[in-house]
């Protein structure tokens, strides 16, 4: 036997609950989306500085270290 409505009921609250929501104007929704690309490539420059900063020193840090020993 089936489940009676389950499925169709869920869906039924699923929409009702979508027709509630309060969505965002085309103009914020503009401006948020370019907040967000911003953030982004701010993070992703500050990520790679430290990238980059971290892998120099180590290299340099390890470079230090090998050149004293002889192998």
């Amino acid at each position: 036997m089936k489940k009676p409505n389950s499925v169709h009921k869920y869906l039924v609250n699923s929409v009702e609950e979508l027709r509630k929501v309060t969505w965002p104007t085309k103009e914020q929704t503009i401006q948020l989306t370019i907040i967000v690309i911003i953030f982004s490539i701010i993070i992703a420059f500050i990520l790679g500085v430290l990238d980059f900063g971290f892998n120099y020193g180590f290299n340099t840090l390890i470079n230090l270290l090998t050149n004293g020993q002889t192998s």
